[in-house]
């Protein structure tokens, strides 16, 4: 006989971990199911500072008091690697490796994952030059002429956060002008350690066996060049992981769940919280009030069965 819970939350980043807290809260028999690390993206980014009442902390640090509030609450949290919702007979379960589990209702939390770029050599040079996280990464190339691909916020910043370890950043975008947002860019032309390279983009990381070169096209001329540098960095924008409810909800031609302002999904009892969702703007802040919502929509449907 499968296991059975009221409310089973799939993902503990800042979503699924504010929506353990408002679950228990609500008075919810509640279990998170997580694959990786708790915490989540949040544990790659180096410094948050735009979350209200914490002026400075790095983002390791918040996912794990996210975790210890969700604890105290007596949310259950579980590893789990691999986790696929089915409905049968009108019941939600999720699949995984130790067994199926039924649950009332769903909180698909499971955030999404950076882009890769696709150019020539980028694969072949993946944990061999391009990286992912700065965070995880950077210390790796002190001293070292370093690339980072990207003109959004999360480039920027983590742009200004390699050169604690590189003694040059080029931020490769494609556009004439960042898309960041005017504060962060403010302050990483600031820093003299970083070399903005507008209007031009990745045609082919080169190197034997480690990176040694990028080729950089410049998208209003057409010319190309060489730029010499030991690693690049990817933030090129986010792709949603959502494999786990794929054919089960509606989602969007990119695979974005679509729920509503209740974060209720194309059906009834599975909800959506945080970057895994189709939606404006995805942060931390973001993510938490997702969860949130999440949570409370769920008590409100299961003490409606």
């Amino acid at each position: 006989m499968a296991e059975t819970r009221e409310l089973i939350i799939i993902g503990a980043g800042p979503a699924g971990l504010s929506a353990a807290l408002y679950g228990k809260r609500a008075g919810l028999d509640t279990l998170v199911l997580e694959q990786g690390t708790t915490g989540g993206q949040v544990n790659n980014t180096s410094e948050i500072e735009n979350y209200p009442g914490i002026l400075h902390s790095g983002g390791a640090e918040i996912g794990e008091k996210m975790r210890d509030h969700a604890l105290k609450f007596g949310a259950e949290i579980r590893r789990s690697d691999s986790n696929k919702v089915e409905i049968r007979d009108g019941r939600k379960f999720i699949v995984t490796p130790k067994g199926d589990i039924e649950a009332k209702a769903v909180i698909v939390a499971t955030g999404s994952h950076f882009r890769h770029l696709g150019c020539d050599g980028e694969a072949e040079h993946i944990g061999q030059g391009v990286s992912f996280c700065a965070v995880c990464d950077g210390m790796f190339y002190e001293g070292y002429e370093i690339a980072v691909v990207g003109g959004g916020n999360t480039a920027v910043e983590e742009a200004d956060y390699l050169t604690k370890f590189a003694s040059k950043v080029y931020i490769i975008h494609r556009r004439n002008e960042f898309r960041a947002v005017q504060a962060v860019v403010d302050r990483a032309l600031a820093n003299p350690k970083i070399v903005p390279v507008y209007d031009s983009v990745v045609e082919k990381i080169e190197g034997v066996g480690m990176v040694e070169s990028i080729t950089l096209r410049n998208v209003k001329t057409n010319e190309t060049s060489q730029l010499p540098v030991a690693g690049v960095f990817m933030f090129v924008g986010q792709s949603p992981e959502s494999d786990c409810v794929k054919g089960v909800v509606d989602t969007d031609s990119n695979g974005w769940i679509i729920t509503d302002e209740k974060m209720q999904t194309s059906v009834p009892g599975i909800f959506a919280a945080g970057d895994v969702r189709k939606k404006f703007l995805r942060q931390v802040i973001t993510a938490a009030s997702d969860g949130a919502i999440a949570a409370m929509a769920a008590s409100d449907y299961i003490r409606s069965l």
